[in-house]
């Protein structure tokens, strides 16, 4: 089986990562898994959520697969590696529908980093967070030192990041990491219902918050646009380009 999958039914996509017996390490395949479906969600009309979830009762994603990097030099790592994985947790981040993250247990390295990327995350009572990059002589390179901070604190993200220790459910709820937390039975009705309740809202008003919630300037441009052209001087200026002619604006 692939080791990301993608569902659709209706208005909730399913992205799960599949890969439980390596506690959904991510892999170079993976990331192109990601970026194929993240195409595909964004190509997708009817989709107004996305539940991003980890298979299996250990792990929402353990973090990048070291046995998939460690091989890899400096350049390779610094050329392939840490801009690819970037690149396709932007693209969950840009995602025009919400995405929420249903952690059922460890979310590590790249792995919170990846649920930092989501715009909502939920937690199994015995989950764990963790940036334990540092142990292993590196640095979170998938945007955690940039997210992280943004979400929890900047001298919060620092005792993560510099130690390397994990926290549990109690303090990542108490930091604003998690915004809930169910027990293992709960979780994944909490994320349906969440998904549910953003679904039955008005999509394009939906997508346009959450981009003015990322600070985009995008959609302002996009309704600034939209009521400039199809005012009284909007269609004048059409009107008076296609007659070759000097425009008269009203100023409405």
């Amino acid at each position: 089986m692939s080791q990301v999958t993608l569902d659709i039914s209706g208005h909730l996509a399913i992205l799960t990562l599949n890969r439980p017996e390596k506690r959904n390490a991510l892999t170079p395949s993976m990331l192109e898994s990601l970026e194929e479906h993240c195409n595909t969600l964004e190509s997708h009309p009817d989709v107004r959520a996305t539940i991003l979830y980890g298979a299996g009762d250990h792990a929402f994603c353990s973090g990048a697969d070291i046995q998939a990097w460690a091989a890899l030099d400096a350049l390779g790592m610094w050329k392939q590696w840490i801009p690819y994985g970037q690149r396709i947790l932007q693209r969950i981040e840009n995602l025009r529908q919400p995405v929420i993250a249903v952690i059922n247990g460890y979310a590590l390295g790249g792995g919170l980093e990846l649920a930092l990327a989501c715009d909502i995350r939920i937690a199994v009572d015995s989950a764990t967070f963790a940036m334990p990059e540092v142990k292993i002589a590196t640095v979170a390179g998938w945007g955690g030192t940039e997210r992280l901070p943004k979400i929890i604190g900047v001298a919060r993200a620092k005792m993560m990041i510099l130690t390397g220790q994990s926290i549990d459910t109690d303090t990542a709820l108490n930091w604003g990491l998690i915004t809930q937390v169910y027990r293992r039975d709960e979780l994944w009705n909490a994320g349906l219902e969440c998904a549910s309740a953003i679904s039955k809202n008005a999509p394009i008003a939906v997508q346009v918050a959450k981009q003015l919630i990322h600070g985009e300037h995008a959609p302002l441009e996009s309704v600034a646009g939209s009521l400039t052209a199809y005012t009284t001087d909007g269609q004048e200026g059409v009107k008076s380009f296609t007659e070759r002619r000097p425009p008269e604006y009203s100023g409405t």
